[in-house]
């Protein structure tokens, strides 16, 4: 599969006449729980040549985009953020731009933004902003879809790892893992609701369908005690982000001489 991925990333250069920085996994299999048919959700991160910035209408603006998105198949999920693009949000601590730069399947790398992005990204990182986010997920996918008494099992993961990724953060103030093990082994402990919701994951990693059956209540319960303690414990948060602008404006231009010099 990697070598299709390889392929996929040149055809993507090619077409788009672009150079691709980096590419990783972001989904179930980033997470350490992949069911036998997960698919590959690669996302990367990518830089025009130094042209299409000198002009009067900005990347991003009207029809010049800062997305490319292939069509999704059964096994392919790719998409990438144009470098600006991911630099912005990056200045922002988006909690998904963090995530690739720490998914422990890397797919492609090539020159040295990425490595100076993770210097930069404990400086970065914003224990509010990234808190509201996975809490606002774990919310809308808690509303969604685990009401009523009987609800889809496998679902309790779309509220299980944000709530845990928002325990981490509470208790070490830093960004936290992506793998879902090193989660629960780490903020959860020892007991009937941490041998549950291992039990989940093993069901679901041995390519178990979960239809509807009745709820869990020890995770149930858990997950929306934790949900309202968690709101709670953002509120008394402090949001100070500072501005890391003039870094990453040199980050970017030395990315542009790096790339376009060196492939001369």
């Amino acid at each position: 599969m990697k070598e299709i991925l390889i392929e996929t990333l040149q055809r993507i250069e090619r077409e788009y006449d672009v150079k691709i920085l980096f590419a990783c996994e972001s989904g179930s299999r980033a997470w350490g729980f992949p069911s036998q048919d997960s698919d590959y959700d690669v996302r990367f991160i990518y830089v025009h040549k130094k042209e299409a910035y000198l002009t009067i209408d900005p990347i991003g603006v009207g029809s010049k985009r800062d997305v490319i998105e292939l069509p999704i198949n059964n096994m392919l999920d790719v998409s990438g953020w144009e470098l600006t693009k991911a630099l912005r949000l990056f200045r922002k601590s988006n909690p998904p731009l963090l995530e690739w730069l720490r998914s422990g399947i890397v797919y492609y790398e090539a020159y040295s933004t990425i490595e100076k992005m993770k210097t930069i990204s404990k400086e970065v990182f914003a224990p509010t902003s990234c808190l509201y986010h996975y809490l606002n997920m774990a919310s809308k996918n808690f509303r969604e879809f685990l009401q009523g008494d009987k609800v889809k099992i496998k679902k309790y993961f779309y509220v299980l790892r944000p709530v845990l990724a928002s325990r981490w953060i509470e208790q070490f103030n830093e960004f936290p893992p992506l793998e879902f093990q090193t989660l629960l082994q780490t903020v959860v402990p020892e007991g009937e609701l941490r041998q549950e919701i291992h039990t989940l994951l093993q069901r679901k990693m041995a390519g178990e369908e979960f239809d509807l059956e009745p709820k869990i209540t020890v995770i149930h319960d858990f997950l929306e005690e934790e949900i309202t303690r968690l709101n709670a414990f953002a509120k008394t948060c402090e949001a100070d982000v500072p501005n890391f602008t003039k870094r990453l404006d040199n980050l970017f231009r030395e990315t542009l001489d790096e790339v376009w010099e060196s492939s001369h």
